[in-house]
């Protein structure tokens, strides 16, 4: 199945060096997040890398997806091709973060349409404390649109490994779906709703409600 089609100048502008590639974990995932017009998108694995819930600096109170290096574990998320033009807002988006080049050898691409071109991931700072130790809670808007997109892709198996292999769900939600704090929010569909709530329940979540005054 595929998850999008093509760019059909992808390859003749990778020729010509217009070309970058990004593995994304969390909301990168979901297609309907990215701003800017991607030339394609690959399913993909990353061996080596563990994701977890983190705030983006010391001082804030909500938690984000990032990654950690990690020999044991693997992360499956997508390759993003996009035009190198893009990298500074891409690099905007995830400020706070490191971005990295991949391993080759540790990568695995579901029909790669291109060969031999670098794949970024973007890194927490090292040494970062996790979601859980600093009292942050996960935007309920946030992990909707992360969830819908690994449904998606990898289905109800690829959805329950995201959920159980993914670090830092002891931790609190903040129940914003009905007025999203997150930028890049995305409609649920139906069914997705209970199907994301379950999921995230029986993860051991405490759910906790917005207050509209904040």
């Amino acid at each position: 199945m595929d998850v999008h089609p093509d760019h059909p100048d992808l390859e003749a502008l990778a020729a010509e060096g217009k070309v970058i590639a990004y593995f994304g974990y969390g909301s990168l995932v979901n297609r309907h997040t990215l701003r800017t017009k991607f030339l394609g998108i690959r399913r993909a694995e990353a061996r080596g890398w563990q994701r977890f819930w983190q705030p983006r600096d010391p001082t804030a109170e909500m938690a984000l997806l990032s990654v950690q290096p990690n020999n044991a574990e693997s992360v499956h998320g997508v390759v993003v091709y996009d035009l190198v033009d893009h990298l500074p807002s891409l690099d905007e988006r995830e400020a706070g973060y490191n971005r990295r080049i991949i391993d080759p050898a540790a990568l695995t691409i579901e029909n790669p349409p291109l060969t031999d071109l670098p794949v970024f991931i973007y890194e927490a700072t090292p040494g970062a404390s996790n979601a859980v130790e600093l009292g942050s809670a996960i935007l309920q808007s946030y992990l909707d649109a992360v969830m819908q997109g690994f449904h998606d892709l990898y289905g109800d198996d690829g959805l329950k490994r995201f959920i159980e292999r993914t670090q830092g769900f002891e931790t609190r939600l903040l129940q914003d779906r009905s007025a999203p704090r997150y930028a890049r929010s995305v409609p649920l569909l139906a069914g997705e709703a209970e199907l994301f709530d379950s999921l995230v329940s029986a993860r051991g979540v405490e759910a906790i409600e917005l207050n509209p005054n904040e």
